[in-house]
């Protein structure tokens, strides 16, 4: 007969759940932090193959021309700028913990 540990299961499905609520509250905190301090994300367009939608390179330029516009009305002064760029790269760099010490559990100690 097969016997669940159902106590170590509830252990894992809740650390799973916190950890996955970090990382994405950390991430989308630190990229609307980053949009404040005036640098917002601009991916430039990629080629792909099948039923992806790929921006035109015309896209692109409006993309970037819209940020740039966004960020020259940015009422926030430049030290507060600051603050938010330091923020947004500590939540990245909490981002990073959370996985390297997810990582690092399952291969250390298992």
């Amino acid at each position: 007969m097969i016997a669940i540990d159902w106590l170590a299961f509830v252990q894992v499905f809740l650390a799973a759940l916190i950890a996955a609520v970090v990382v994405v509250g950390f991430y989308a905190l630190g990229l609307r932090l980053l949009v404040r301090a005036g640098r917002p994300p601009v991916v430039a367009p990629v080629e792909f193959t099948d039923a992806i939608t790929v921006i035109s390179e015309k896209d692109a330029r409006r993309a970037e021309k819209a940020a740039a516009k966004a960020a020259k009305r940015n009422p926030l002064t430049v030290t507060q700028k600051r603050i938010a760029l330091i923020g947004a790269y500590t939540c990245f760099a909490v981002c990073a913990a959370a996985v390297a010490g997810g990582i690092l559990l399952i291969v250390f100690n298992h």
